[in-house]
């Protein structure tokens, strides 16, 4: 029985060697992992379908899915990504500009004016200051991002065949680790049911109507002339995460900025389209996507996005969001494993 003992502690310990090094070995491609799961898990039905058609040849599936994934995400990313950085840099450099200064300051005064507030050229300086620095570290972030083409090149090499594995043979994956966990079958079940539940609801609920709105309000900026319409709807598409009225912190001062400059016309129509195609979508098309989920507060989501960011990088609107929905999972399924025990 000793020597049972010690072969297991010493089996443990290599285990545990191993792991460690198979952790920095992956480390550099642990995102591009991350992200081929959670596609495969959003896109699953999409690869049902496929996979009927396909005469359930799986691997012409696998391969006919993945293309039309990362065609789907990839080439608008690297567009809106390019545009996000012009748009930046440009109203960066007009801010420096004695000329984009004073447009920025008499737009400002024109509002804070009409508004009633008191307006001094120390306060127009203070927000052009502070626009500067937001937009410096917009525009060195997003310079790394696209300095380091050869990373990205790699990583989207590994997503795709990441992605043809997790489409080919996700169920034989599945049903390996439900065989290799210590836990009985049906809380693996469980937890793999909670997970993909938790990976939709976040990345086709919330993210996904924060990123309609925010397209919406873009779409609205570039019709009605307010500059750097991509910029701003980015801006939108993470205010949106705010519940009832995020993406009017963004549509109100773009609403009275062309008011006060005297286009009027276009900031009634910038107003009536905020109501109509930005507002109308929490109501119509947020139930719709999100569904049956884990419901997380939209205050915490919106935590959840900016400590991501923070703390993963670029892709922390997505990751930040997915880990605190499996905070809420495990808890779930912990609480019904202690209730289950206690009977």
């Amino acid at each position: 029985m000793t020597y049972k003992k010690s072969e297991l502690y010493f089996l443990f310990t290599l285990l545990a060697l191993v792991g460690i090094l198979s952790f920095f070995i992956l480390q550099p491609f642990l995102y591009a992992l991350i992200l081929a799961v959670i596609f495969a898990t959003v896109f699953a039905p999409i690869h049902k379908r496929i996979l009927s058609r396909a005469r359930e040849r799986r691997g012409l599936a696998a391969i006919l899915t993945t293309v039309f994934v990362l065609t789907l995400i990839v080439v608008p990313v690297t567009f809106l990504s390019i545009q996000i950085s012009k748009e930046a840099t440009q109203l960066y450099t007009s801010l420096i500009d004695n000329g984009g200064a004073i447009g920025l300051s008499s737009g400002v005064e024109g509002v804070m004016r009409g508004l009633g507030i008191p307006f001094s050229p120390t306060t127009s300086l203070d927000l052009g200051q502070y626009m500067k620095q937001g937009l410096s570290w917009l525009i060195q972030n997003l310079g790394t991002v696209f300095s380091n083409v050869a990373k990205i090149t790699v990583d989207i090499f590994v997503i795709f065949i990441a992605l043809y594995y997790l489409f080919k043979d996700g169920d034989k994956l599945k049903k390996s680790a439900i065989e290799l966990s210590p836990l009985k079958d049906i809380y693996d079940e469980r937890i793999f049911h909670k997970l993909e539940i938790a990976i939709n609801s976040v990345v086709r609920g919330s993210i996904a109507v924060g990123l309609v709105q925010g397209a919406l309000t873009a779409i609205g900026f570039t019709i009605f002339g307010v500059p750097s319409p991509v910029l701003w709807g980015s801006v939108a598409a993470i205010a949106a995460l705010i519940p009832g009225f995020g993406t009017s912190l963004v549509l109100v001062p773009a609403i009275l900025f062309l008011f006060f400059t005297g286009a009027t016309a276009s900031a009634i129509g910038l107003l009536v389209w905020g109501f109509v195609a930005v507002g109308l979508v929490d109501n119509v098309l947020g139930p719709k996507l999100i569904g049956r989920g884990v419901h997380i507060p939209h205050f915490l989501i919106l935590l959840s996005i900016l400590g991501g960011i923070s703390f993963f990088g670029p892709l922390g609107f997505l990751f930040g969001p997915l880990v605190l929905s499996l905070l809420f999972v495990f808890l779930e399924i912990y609480s019904a494993i202690d209730k289950e025990g206690n009977k």
